[in-house]
């Protein structure tokens, strides 16, 4: 496979790697081959030992790239013919992980990530409605039928997270659903904790069955404005219950 910038395996000239580490040219040089398209999901990437040659780094460099890269969900490796290290499909988690990390460090407000987790919901849940085919929906409704039984935090939270998640799916729109899940997966630890601190849990655990069950009554009747409408709700409600709102308005 050829690289970017790398005719002939030349290595990267010198004043390309002013101010970088080692690790960081080799970062930047895959960055590069899966903006351009060089580097496709599934591929198979060069052994370090190329890799390392090619670019005029150390093995070690090599290494420390591809841990980073692992680390950010951009790459799969395992051992064994044939198998390497690879591009890895696009992941919600992976933009999960990167959109915890955003939240801890900037200064984002809680007010801003209800809004934009109520603008990607209510696109999930109208696009749902469109285009959910029997099977996702036979799994929407096994989903909220585990949550009559779930009776603590830990299993409501995870089968809450199942439920968003399938709905984004549902809608057949890989985008917005990698988004959706991202940002849902990056609130998850959020709401548990806020879960676990407000006084009477059941009822808000029957509360949100309530909403969970009309959203998916809506979905199943094919009414894209009635899911979208339930989801903002139950959104903005949950939140405004669990005080993690900010000063957001909680009628919109």
């Amino acid at each position: 496979m050829l690289y970017p910038n790398l005719g002939n395996n030349e290595p990267v000239v010198p004043e390309e790697r002013d101010g970088l580490h080692a690790y960081q040219v080799v970062l930047r040089h895959i960055e590069a081959g899966i903006l351009s398209g060089t580097h496709r999901a599934g591929d198979q990437l060069p052994p370090e030992r190329e890799l390392a040659t090619n670019l005029g780094v150390g093995r070690s460099a090599v290494r420390e790239a591809m841990r980073v890269l692992q680390t950010q969900g951009l790459i799969t490796s395992s051992t064994g013919p044939g198998r390497g290290t690879r591009i890895a499909p696009a992941q919600g988690s992976a933009l999960a992980r990167i959109f915890q990390l955003h939240f801890a460090l900037s200064d984002t407000g809680s007010g801003d990530l209800t809004e934009t987790r109520v603008a990607l919901e209510r696109s999930s849940a109208a696009l749902a409605a469109r285009r959910a085919t029997p099977k996702s929906l036979r799994r929407l409704t096994a989903v909220v039928e585990a949550m009559d039984t779930a009776d603590t935090v830990e299993a409501f939270n995870e089968l809450d997270t199942e439920f968003h998640v399938l709905i984004a799916r549902a809608g057949q729109n890989q985008l917005i659903a990698d988004l959706t899940v991202a940002i849902r997966q990056a609130v998850r630890e959020a709401i548990r904790d806020a879960s676990n601190s407000i006084d009477d849990w059941p009822a808000f655990r029957l509360g949100l069955l309530r909403e969970h069950r009309a959203i998916l009554e809506a979905i199943a009747a094919g009414n894209p404005v009635t899911a979208a409408s339930l989801m903002e709700s139950h959104i903005r409600e949950a939140y405004v219950t669990l005080g993690i709102t900010g000063d957001l308005p909680a009628d919109g």
